[in-house]
């Protein structure tokens, strides 16, 4: 199996997926391997992958709380977070960091609080909800993911804040190079038990999986597969967490991988 995080390991800077890792993926589907990409990403962020690959493989969304067939288009599974559990997490937030945002990604859509997106975010997001952690709706609906935002610390500083007073709630990370945006998701919830979960449903143990990632939302991933690649270009957690290193995603790093697993087991793709 190979099992793929997405931005920043196989999404380049400019959001685009270059020719040789697409085709470094079709070639590892065509000669057996199962493809799984594992991304922070909702659902509704997929188009990327759509317009790379097709309808290849399955998706596990949102950090681990989503399954996603996207060869059928259609949701297979989804953790929950209740509202009670956030209106305290986002309690326990603000005492730390009274100025953040928050904002939440259900299995339908996105509910934006004030404040946390910008005019032009705002814009480009087109379809979303006002953000009201007490309204029925949103439990209806079933929040996957939780996201806070602070605009006075980095990433690393925010979740250090707050994440020993949230681990009894819900599961904390983070993968934006460029904000300082929390991930939260089931206290139970996080890539790696997605991945094991999926894998063990097609008879795949951890030494069987090849897993490619490059931030801290990727780190229980990258330790649990038997061959984990952190990217040259990734987050100094993620380089301490895996066993392999891959070169950048620039540098077409998981493709490079692919393509030397796949000659070694003498799966060569043909010219042309």
């Amino acid at each position: 199996m190979v099992a793929s995080d997405l931005d920043g390991t196989i999404i380049r800077a400019d959001g685009t997926i270059s020719p040789r890792t697409i085709e470094a993926f079709k070639h590892a589907r065509e000669s057996g391997m199962h493809i799984v990409f594992v991304t922070g990403r909702p659902v509704r962020w997929l188009e990327p992958v759509r317009a790379a690959f097709g309808h290849l493989g399955t998706v596990i969304c949102s950090n681990g709380a989503v399954l996603y067939d996207l060869e059928t288009e259609r949701l297979l599974s989804a953790e929950t977070i209740e509202p009670e559990l956030l209106i305290e997490t986002r309690r326990i937030i603000l005492h730390a960091e009274p100025s953040a945002t928050f904002a939440a990604e259900t299995t339908r859509g996105l509910h934006l609080g004030s404040g946390f997106a910008d005019s032009a975010e705002t814009s480009r997001i087109q379809t979303f909800d006002a953000l009201d952690l007490r309204s029925e709706s949103l439990r209806e609906e079933g929040v996957v993911k939780f996201l806070a935002k602070s605009r006075t610390r980095n990433a690393d500083d925010f979740m250090a804040a707050v994440a020993a007073d949230l681990d009894h709630l819900v599961s904390v990370t983070h993968s934006a190079f460029d904000v300082s945006l929390l991930e939260m998701a089931h206290v139970d919830v996080n890539k790696s038990v997605a991945l094991a979960a999926y894998a063990a449903g097609l008879g795949i143990d951890p030494g069987e999986v090849v897993a490619f990632g490059d931030m801290p939302n990727d780190l229980q991933m990258l330790a649990w597969a038997g061959h984990g690649y952190a990217m040259a270009s990734g987050h100094a957690s993620a380089l301490d967490a895996a066993a392999y290193r891959a070169p950048g995603v620039e540098d077409d790093g998981v493709a490079c991988i692919l393509e030397g697993i796949l000659a070694r087991n003498g799966h060569v793709p043909e010219p042309g």
